[in-house]
């Protein structure tokens, strides 16, 4: 069965209050809201880890990692581990980034190597994808995904496949107002599906979860969220705030 998922990346931001003080915010407006087939997922840093896990050990909210090193162990300072995530009861992990590929130049080879460490711990990826303006305008988008998408995941078997989440990100709406429109974006999320459907098989694509990422909010949720290939969102600056998050998550 297809889940649906709101799944909020806080990024670079909050601090430790700041950080419990959204998270006790989320637990009270989601107490006895439980709706099937629909997951909160909540992304805050590094240090906030730990925290997150223990107050929602009795709620229905997950908690995932925003990055992971493409290490297994050893002498890399700064590096968070998969086992490490997994010891904290971290059960998603945000994989291919665009701030990542940008600003930290990580390869489709880093990122397939921290979905294998990943889904070693059990801890399911969320890999994002996503073309750039230029490439946009070029209309070289499909192909754009459709490599990140063959570099980075399809050396998978059938049973790997199914334990990830796939998010699609055009990066000219990542933080600057911009959206894509439900077309463009259902049109995108079709032909991802289509993809996997290719490789793995129809009812194994028709299982994977989609979610758009890309300046998605609470004014425009629902119009994205109605479409019949988009299953949710990956939500950056609205995540921030627990009455926005939460109309974003009630907008299914």
């Amino acid at each position: 069965m297809r889940k649906y998922i709101v799944a909020g990346n806080w990024k670079m931001n909050l601090s430790f209050d700041d950080a419990e003080e959204l998270i006790e915010s989320l637990i009270d407006l989601k107490k006895g809201d439980e709706l099937e087939g629909l997951l909160m997922i909540v992304f805050p840093s590094f240090p906030y880890l730990e925290l997150a896990t223990d107050l929602t050990d009795e709620v229905d909210v997950y908690i995932g990692s925003q990055n992971v090193s493409n290490k297994e162990k050893g002498a890399y300072t700064g590096e968070v581990s998969a086992s490490m995530l997994n010891s904290m009861d971290v059960a998603y992990c945000i994989v291919g980034h665009s701030e990542r590929r940008k600003y930290f130049k990580e390869t489709p080879e880093q990122i397939r190597e921290k979905i294998d460490l990943l889904l070693e711990q059990a801890i399911k990826p969320i890999f994002c994808c996503g073309e750039l303006v230029d490439e946009r305008n070029e209309n070289l988008h499909f192909l754009v995904v459709k490599a990140q998408i063959e570099q980075s995941l399809f050396h998978l078997n059938t049973e790997e496949i199914k334990n990830v989440v796939m998010a699609y990100e055009p990066v000219w709406a990542i933080g600057t107002g911009l959206t894509a429109t439900p077309e463009q974006a259902e049109e995108m999320h079709a032909y991802i599906r289509k993809l996997i459907s290719d490789k793995y098989g129809e009812s194994i694509a028709d299982e994977m979860s989609i979610l758009y990422g890309g300046s998605c909010n609470a004014n425009n949720a629902r119009n994205l969220f109605a479409q019949p290939n988009i299953d949710g969102g990956l939500i950056g600056g609205a995540s921030l705030n627990a009455d926005d998050f939460y109309r974003i998550y009630k907008s299914f």
